[in-house]
């Protein structure tokens, strides 16, 4: 299959491949080397031209080709592209052209290092993976894998900003942080800042939760044959562990392939937002002036038929973005104490009620300053709002309430703290999972 380079380069929105998300038509876009040095100057009517010929003889849609060429052409005889500024010029060719296609990959990119590129090597180079260019952009940015971390409960999380695919070394990449999820009881993979990428890196990870041999998603690409993208061995087989993705409206084209093969084959939990809806595979040609051009070229299909474009990829769990990582933390720990004993299942109870607690916060009964003071060696203080634990020396622990006088200590959820006194607060008790406590007076 033939890959082209920007498709590739994903990572974190800062290369080509990342797109315009949800929203009526799409802002300006830049590219990682956004700066107009060493650019050679081109006119509107040079750049509008690129446009309208890449678009022309590779845009998928036949039906909208002459409209989308009739609006660029209206936006340049009117003057509307006579703007200095390339974020102002790429916003408002983007918003013209979503005007008429609706369609999230359909984007000009002010981006010159990558427009260098293209133009020296040609926007469907069988050799792309060999790119110097391209295997650098992907070392730096650890070809998307931009976070791992061990939670309580052994639960692993990886922060996924990009499907990104240079051959084997992100194969390599993508392997090492598979056998981090691999150990851990179960797993998270958050794909909420991911704008897509190559369809070679949702093969790698999809391998890691399905049978060999499942046919993933068929690609049919206007100027090829249909092509077929079917799950692998891969090092250690299948992860056992539950999984938990994380999403968005953020997340986008080849992180909605894989959110559909998680929905569709089962291996996982989708947690957050419905995705963007960009289903379309893109190309990415060069546009005089340091521009990049990416172009609809083709559609995947699911096995039994569609896709997302348009529509997006479902949460099974639906909650705001910025509260998936709490939600899965919550329906993992719980699913974990079901199975565990002693207490091993008291910490993980209580490791839910902390998540559950930065879910859908509770409201003490007293208001903060009633708990503020001396507990011994410890203090409570309020910082930024907060109620913070602090022994003599220690480290800080935000409280986080979970009932009455009852707090939850961050980041450990094997401790709490509970208040007492009629009327006015004169002590508090920590309280551990493992069955001991420390009472001690206020002062």
């Amino acid at each position: 299959m033939k890959i082209a380079l920007a498709a590739a380069l994903i990572t974190a929105g800062l290369a080509p491949a990342a797109f315009a998300q949800q929203g009526t038509a799409p802002g300006p876009r830049q590219g990682p080397g956004a700066g107009p040095t060493g650019v050679a100057p081109a006119s509107k009517a040079e750049i509008v031209a690129a446009i309208r010929k890449a678009i022309a003889e590779n845009y998928v849609v036949a039906a909208k080709r002459a409209p989308l060429d009739a609006a660029l052409a209206k936006g340049l005889k009117s003057g509307r592209y006579d703007v200095p500024d390339q974020g102002e010029l790429t916003r408002r060719v983007n918003e013209d052209l979503y005007a008429v296609a609706a369609d999230k990959h359909l984007q000009l990119i002010f981006d010159p290092p990558t427009s260098a590129e293209l133009a020296a090597r040609g926007p469907q180079a069988d050799d792309v993976e060999d790119s110097p260019f391209l295997k650098a952009m992907m070392r730096a940015h650890n070809h998307g894998i931009t976070e791992m971390k061990l939670l309580p409960g052994n639960i692993r999380y990886i922060r996924y900003d990009g499907f990104g695919w240079s051959g084997a070394e992100s194969g390599k990449a993508i392997d090492a942080a598979m056998t981090f999820l691999r150990d851990g009881d179960a797993a998270i993979l958050d794909l909420r800042t991911n704008g897509g990428g190559s369809p070679d890196a949702v093969k790698r990870i999809t391998s890691y939760f399905t049978a060999p041999n499942t046919l993933l998603v068929t690609f049919h690409l206007r100027k090829d044959a249909p092509t077929t993208s079917v799950s692998e061995a891969v090092p250690g087989g299948q992860i056992a562990a539950p999984l938990y993705v994380l999403t968005s409206g953020r997340a986008a084209s080849a992180a909605e392939e894989f959110t559909s093969h998680v929905a569709r084959l089962g291996f996982g939990t989708l947690v957050g937002e419905t995705t963007a809806g960009a289903a379309y595979r893109n190309e990415h040609y060069p546009v005089p002036g340091g521009y990049v051009m990416s172009v609809s070229i083709g559609y995947p299909e699911l096995p039994g038929g569609g896709n997302w474009e348009g529509k997006g990829v479902a949460p099974k769990i639906a909650v705001p973005a910025d509260k998936a990582l709490d939600r899965a933390l919550q329906d993992a720990a719980l699913k974990l104490a079901e199975k565990a004993e002693g207490p091993g299942k008291t910490e993980l109870e209580w490791t839910a009620a902390l998540y559950a607690a930065r879910v859908t916060p509770v409201t003490p009964p007293r208001p903060l300053e009633a708990y503020v003071g001396r507990y011994g060696p410890r203090t409570v203080r309020i910082e930024n709002g907060v109620l913070i634990w602090q022994r003599d020396g220690g480290p800080k622990s935000a409280m986080v309430p979970l009932g009455p006088d009852l707090f939850a200590l961050e980041p450990d959820p094997r401790s709490r703290v509970r208040f007492s006194g009629e009327g006015a607060v004169t002590g508090a008790v920590i309280e551990r999972a493992d069955g001991s406590s420390t009472p001690s007076p206020k002062s």
